[in-house]
């Protein structure tokens, strides 16, 4: 199955068909105030209608309040909700019950005890995204965790990586984890924000060519 592909942090319709011309399964739009990459619920909900409709559309939040969760969801309509701070596996599966969007849920990768107590994520995530321990912003840091943490590890979840993923180590990423899905958005950015046209058609292909090979 080719490996699906997430470009996050998108703030433009052309960044959207640049994502997806090049072969992006899923973009993402970033909810979050503090980050570069921030727009608002009705930003997220304009460039939703935009995108075409074999390419799915991710909403990240973090530490939303419940109200303000059921809010972006009415509004912004994803396919997908990426919760990417410190939301429990009591809440998510809450939240499961009540939304026909996916969950996905982030986490910050530090040591094997990390993977290990990811399992208290099922029955409440659809996904976990494994990325690079939070730093100042929860994601888009341009930062990496050891991968080869993901060696031995029996997932019970679909899952992703993310964390400092760019065009030119992201085919190495593959061989080492065999990750189904790959999340990119400060790795194909010229600034902080400033989607690189050029660098996510550069990230899509090197995934495309690793499938291939």
């Amino acid at each position: 199955m080719p490996t699906q592909i997430k470009i996050c942090g998108l703030k433009t319709e052309a960044e959207i068909v640049a994502a997806a011309k090049s072969g992006a399964t899923h973009i993402g739009l970033n909810n979050y105030e503090p980050s570069p990459r921030y727009v608002d619920l009705e930003q997220a909900a304009a460039l939703r209608m935009r995108t075409p409709a074999h390419v799915k559309v991710v909403l990240l939040l973090v530490n939303a309040e419940p109200g303000y969760t059921a809010k972006a969801l009415e509004i912004v309509k994803p396919d997908v909700v990426q919760f990417h701070g410190t939301e429990t596996h009591q809440w998510l599966r809450l939240l499961k019950g009540a939304t026909s969007a996916e969950i996905w849920k982030a986490l910050g990768v530090k040591d094997a005890e990390t993977l290990k107590n990811s399992a208290r994520f099922v029955g409440a995530a659809d996904l976990l995204l494994f990325d690079a321990p939070a730093q100042a912003l929860p994601g888009g840091t341009g930062m990496r965790f050891d991968w080869s943490l993901l060696a031995d590890h029996r997932h019970e979840l679909p899952w992703g990586l993310a964390g400092g993923l760019t065009p030119t180590n992201v085919a190495d990423a593959l061989r080492q984890t065999h990750a189904p899905m790959v999340d990119t958005s400060s790795g194909v950015e010229s600034a902080p924000g400033i989607k690189d046209m050029d660098k996510i058609a550069e990230f899509c292909k090197a995934v495309r060519d690793y499938d291939n090979s």
